[in-house]
């Protein structure tokens, strides 16, 4: 018997589009979400049809998908109203780096593409346990708070925690990224950041520019390591906030580098 594959998809979110362009499956998609920026190309060729946490399912019936892809909790409203009109749903829950692999080789593997998704993480698996030996090789870390929201304060999700680890550094809140939900990651006292010292703070609101001179304004935030010496980063919640591709690369890329350059700043790599 020959295996039929899932020949029109519909992705709610952007990782899993990036995955499919990036095993040459991208003649799949028949359909994207509107917050996509990567690739380039596939803004250009695939009509947009959700955005989060709400869709246009008339729209995403009317292109009769035999696969429509997403993430997380916040879509179940979106995924229970298709499934209800009788359209197979994948709604993928990863949250750390390891999750992330395994959600390219899932959808590898869902369409055919098993062995290029497989070269894919492999790929990917080579290149951070390069940096973990690195980074091992390292006495001193960095400290380092990941704020992924302002008002109220969100400390990172795991697999940007994970990701500092990765390139050498030690997440101030490491306590708490593995905790999925937001709420669940909101200090309570700003001041716990202060009590923690990070050495640098990388700020990556969702969806809105990072202000460091008003992370620097805090009160009692004058003291933080990060702030009197300035290292304060934003990197853009499309690099790092979407758990896919792009937060392997890109996303690391730009951590490292932060990293590095500290280190360079106060002359502590060994």
């Amino acid at each position: 018997m020959i295996a039929h594959y899932p020949e029109r998809i519909v992705c709610l979110t952007e990782e899993p589009t990036e995955t499919l362009y990036l095993l040459g499956e991208q003649d799949r998609i028949v359909g994207i979400s509107g917050f996509t920026v990567r690739p380039k190309q596939a803004r250009k060729d695939k009509p947009k049809v959700s955005a989060f946490i709400s869709a246009k399912i008339d729209k995403i019936l009317d292109l009769k998908p035999d696969l429509v892809v997403g993430f997380c909790d916040l879509q179940a409203d979106i995924a229970a109203e298709l499934i209800r009109a009788g359209v197979t749903v994948l709604i993928f829950n990863h949250r750390s780096v390891h999750e992330i692999l395994n959600m390219i080789l899932v959808l590898g593997s869902m369409v055919g593409a098993a062995d290029k998704a497989a070269l894919l993480v492999e790929g990917y698996r080579d290149r951070i346990e390069s940096l973990q030996v690195k980074a091992a090789l390292t006495k001193l870390k960095p400290r380092v708070y990941f704020e992924e929201w302002d008002e109220p304060q969100i400390t990172g999700i795991r697999w940007a925690g994970e990701l500092i680890e990765i390139a050498g550094g030690v997440d101030c809140f490491a306590d708490l990224h593995t905790a999925s939900l937001g709420k669940d990651r909101i200090l309570a006292d700003p001041l716990e950041v202060v009590r923690r010292a990070p050495d640098i703070i990388i700020g990556s609101w969702c969806g809105k520019k990072f202000r460091p001179e008003k992370v620097a304004a805090r009160p009692g935030w004058q003291d933080v390591p990060a702030v009197r010496d300035g290292e304060l980063h934003e990197i853009k919640s499309v690099d790092i906030l979407q758990p896919g591709p792009a937060a392997l690369t890109d996303g690391l890329d730009q951590i490292v580098k932060i990293i590095e350059d500290w280190h360079a700043q106060n002359g502590t790599r060994t």
